[in-house]
């Protein structure tokens, strides 16, 4: 049976990243991909923005790896000739009645250490914006678009060229401790049309939305320890014609999420969303990624808060995501968890939940806070 040092099971932007460090710290290391292709699932369905770490709880995961990542992510994209646009983002208050919520989200983000960030009046806003509507809003220069496939594709060679191996369609099975509390590692089923066994010392689940129902394959993992698994659909729609602003526009948020916002590709191309749309699901199984086009009807009326001279017609439903949530609808928004051996008891073994947006931003501040993570407990 091959042994190795390390698998990673998801090959999301967030397990690319994963498994690229690992590799370039010398373990050998194998990437599982249920999918025949690397990035097809979540990673395929968000709006590419490069966040800066604005909303987030002071001290969260969220807040310390979306700063952190959002300059290394940067950095590797002018070091690796990845595509990028820092159009900069403007938050918006639409009427007097969010100036305060708007000071909240400008004092939480100074309070993150968040770069570049500024008020400006309306009149500033319009003057970079002409047709904008609102009476003040919040100037954010590091955030941005990225071109998300080439980034995951640039990850991929780093790690293959790290001698990594990525295996598609093998997806985990089971994975069984070998030795007390898994001290000598995990035997591994693996399906698809090589099915397969091995061995590793290091397991790290980072399958997303599947994250929890991946862990449910791995025994000794007692029950407690797997948190369920909530499905928050976000729906795109396109603007037909050319857009009218070279900024992102955001409203002020609401519950699961930031409200339905403009975002551009990087042709400059506009979209709007995503909205949010609990799902009354079990399992991934389960997604419908279809855009009902009734749901555009709300888009209008929060888009038009901010922006009049939206056209009626003027939006296309385009596509949908799901955020891997961890907590409810009725919860305060999650942070990321990692959840290793010192939660749950096993040796090896590391668990990533709830690792929603701002995932893509922070995905190398992730991969170098649980390669901290493991050094520490070894």
């Amino acid at each position: 049976m091959e042994q190795v040092d390390c698998v990673v099971v998801g090959a999301g932007v967030i397990g690319l990243a994963v498994a690229r460090e690992m590799a370039l710290q010398g373990r050998e290391t194998i990437l599982l991909e249920r999918e025949n292709a690397f990035g097809t699932i979540s990673s395929a369905r968000n709006s590419e923005v490069v966040h800066a770490g604005i909303y987030y709880p002071k001290d969260s995961l969220k807040a310390k790896l979306c700063v952190e990542g959002n300059r290394l992510l940067y950095e590797y994209c002018r070091s690796h000739q990845v595509g990028t646009q820092a159009y900069g983002k403007l938050i918006v208050a639409a009427d007097p009645s969010q100036m305060d919520d708007l000071q909240a989200i400008l004092y939480k983000a100074q309070n993150n250490g968040v770069p570049d960030i500024k008020m400006i009046s309306g009149d500033g806003a319009k003057a970079l914006e002409p047709n904008l509507q609102c009476v003040a809003a919040i100037l954010s220069s590091s955030t941005g678009i990225i071109d998300s496939h080439g980034y995951m594709l640039s990850l991929l060679g780093g790690f293959e060229d790290a001698g990594g191996m990525i295996a598609y369609q093998s997806p985990l099975l089971k994975a069984t401790p070998i030795g007390p509390n898994g001290e000598g590692g995990f035997t591994l089923e693996i399906g698809g049309p090589d099915g397969m066994q091995l061995q590793t010392k290091l397991l790290i689940n980072c399958a997303g939305l599947s994250a929890p129902a991946v862990a449910q394959k791995i025994e000794g993992l007692h029950a407690a320890e797997i948190p369920k698994a909530y499905f928050a659909k976000g729906n795109y729609f396109s603007l037909a014609g050319k857009s009218p602003f070279s900024h992102l526009i955001y409203p002020i948020p609401e519950p699961g999420g930031l409200g339905v916002h403009l975002t551009l590709d990087m042709g400059g191309q506009a979209k709007f969303g995503p909205d949010v749309e609990w799902l009354d699901i079990e399992a991934e199984e389960q997604i419908d990624y279809s855009v009902n086009p009734k749901r555009g009807e709300g888009f209008y009326e929060a888009v038009r808060r901010y922006w009049p001279g939206l056209k009626e017609g003027a939006l296309q439903p385009d596509y949908s995501g799901v955020r891997a949530k961890i907590v409810p609808s009725n919860a305060a928004a999650g942070d990321f968890c990692f959840n290793g051996p010192s939660e749950h008891g096993l040796h090896g073994l590391y668990n990533l939940y709830g690792f929603e947006s701002p995932g893509l931003t922070s995905s190398l501040a992730i991969a170098a806070y649980l390669e901290h993570q493991i050094k520490s407990s070894l």
